[in-house]
């Protein structure tokens, strides 16, 4: 799969036009509990031309492709990723955590991680994981059918809760 992944991501750089920065797996498989019908979710930062950069209108800042049921792979625009940093985005800060690394610009990734310890805010991360374990219970807890994996959403959920208040 890790080739499969890496075949993708030059696809997405030859179509879009862009160079990813970083790329890593997010979700189940990222976070230790994949289960065997579990797809590859692969995010990833990138950088547009200079041209791109001095247009009038902003173009979309973000590349979602969901390639086939296996694998889901979906990318932020380098300035879109610092805001949401700047405005302590958990997510991208899970991202940049992510045991499974698939390419990155070393100096750059470097760079970039020094900067969350001074954007970081527990009460924006508790925050959005609240409001993660609140949709995850409604949309999923809630059946009659729930799968196993789902607690594990919830719980991954609050954990974050619980990290982002004790800081």
């Amino acid at each position: 799969m890790r080739e499969r992944v890496s075949q993708q991501l030059r696809e997405i750089e030859r179509r879009y036009d862009v160079k990813v920065l970083y790329a890593c797996e997010s979700g189940s498989r990222g976070w230790g509990f994949a289960s065997p019908d579990s797809d590859y979710d692969v995010r990833f930062l990138y950088v547009h031309p200079l041209e791109w950069y001095l247009r009038v209108e902003a173009p979309r800042d973000v590349i979602e492709l969901p390639i086939d049921d296996e694998l889901d792979v979906s990318g932020w625009e380098w300035r879109k990723a610092l805001g949401l940093l700047k405005g302590a985005n958990p997510t991208l800060i899970e991202w940049l955590d992510s045991p499974v690394v698939y390419q990155q610009d070393e100096e750059t990734i470097t760079a970039l991680k020094a900067m969350v310890p001074k954007w970081f805010s527990p009460l924006r991360a508790r925050w959005h994981y609240y409001s993660m374990a609140r949709k995850n219970f409604r949309g999923y807890l809630q059946g009659d059918e729930v799968r196993l994996k789902k607690y594990f959403y919830r719980a991954a959920s609050a954990a974050g809760r619980a990290l982002g208040r004790s800081g």
